[in-house]
Formats: C-alpha cells, structure tokens, sequence
C-alpha cells in the first residue's frame, strides 16, 4: 500500500512544500496497515481539521478504493485529481513544470541497477517509454515497478539537495537509499 524508499525524508519534503507532516507507525502487514493509514488520518482531522483526502494514484484501484473507503468512513471527501490520466502527458507535465524526481526503487524485470538514483528527465522518459512498450509495464510505476522521490517541486520553497547515497540490487530488485540530504535556497 505504501511507498517506502527514503520514507524517512518524507518530513523533509513537507518542510521544503510548507505543509505539517504527522508521522504514523505501521509495520506495512497488508490490509492491517489500513487501520494505521486510518488512524493517522483522524489525528490529521484533530489537529488540523483537514477536511478530505488528496491521493496521487493513477492507475491503483487497490490503493484508491481504500483511501476513499477510509475517508467514506470518517466523513471527509476524497479527491483523486490524476486518476486515469494520460501517463504520457502526465510524464512529460512533471519534467516541463521543473519536478526533480529520482528512481528510487525498481522492482520488476527490466529494470537493472543503472536506473537507480536517476533523474526523470526527457533522456530518462524515453527510455520508460520504451520500457512500458516493450515489457507492459506502467509508464509512472503505478504497478510497483518503479519508486521515486520527489526532491523538488514548482509549490517546494527550498529544494532536497541529496548528498549521499546507498544502491542495493539484486535480481531486478534494488533500492537508492538517501544517507545524507538537506534543503536549500531554490535558485531564481
């Protein structure tokens, strides 16, 4: 259910976007960690009085079922402004709106080591293009091909500057850890 690479920096990136951040344990077992999903939401409701839910899923009727059923049963309205979005568009909108988004998990043939840490930039889609083509895989990893981390943003104030990092991979499986990052003045 949950995007877990550099996980830890998600407070980070609320900073540099300038909205709080409520951090909830869950230990990710499936379907229990929609009762945790769901806790954190009421304290969001309690000390923000948040009024409904914004998802990014694209494609995920597992994960958009579940958050809007959650926000049924608290009351708050679920909003999911990308749900069936042209991936294309929605790819190429990200790289001309200025997002700077590295790959920060692969999980899927054929994703080797070298697309970890990677920016998505034009080079990058080309090349996800043709991977989605070839391999019927989803172009923004919405089948959990692919994770990202999103260092900056048109609406971040300061951005992500990654220092250092960690890649793991094995078999079609790796990860690029962030060890060291900090937000700095964006450049005008």
């Amino acid at each position: 259910m949950f995007h877990t690479p550099n996980i830890d920096l998600t407070g980070m990136q609320a900073q540099a976007a300038g909205v709080p951040c409520i951090i909830h344990a869950t230990a990710g077992n499936k379907e229990e960690e929609l009762y945790d999903l769901k806790e954190g939401i009421k304290r969001a409701v309690l000390q923000y009085q948040i009024q409904g839910v914004v998802t990014g899923a694209i494609l995920s009727v597992y994960q958009a079922t579940r958050i809007q059923q959650i926000c049924y049963d608290i009351g708050l309205w679920c909003f999911n402004p990308l749900w069936h979005i042209d991936q294309k568009s929605y790819m190429y909108n990200l790289i001309n709106l200025g997002f700077e988004v590295y790959i920060t998990g692969v999980f899927a043939c054929p994703f080797d080591e070298k697309w970890l840490g990677r920016r998505i930039d034009a080079t990058l889609l080309h090349d996800l293009i043709d991977f989605s083509e070839r391999h019927h895989i989803t172009l923004t990893g919405e089948g959990g091909e692919y994770e990202t981390f999103v260092a900056d943003a048109p609406f971040f104030t300061e951005r992500i500057s990654i220092q250092s990092a960690d890649t793991s991979y094995h078999n079609y499986h790796g990860t690029y850890l962030i060890t060291s990052a900090s937000l700095e003045a964006k450049k005008r």
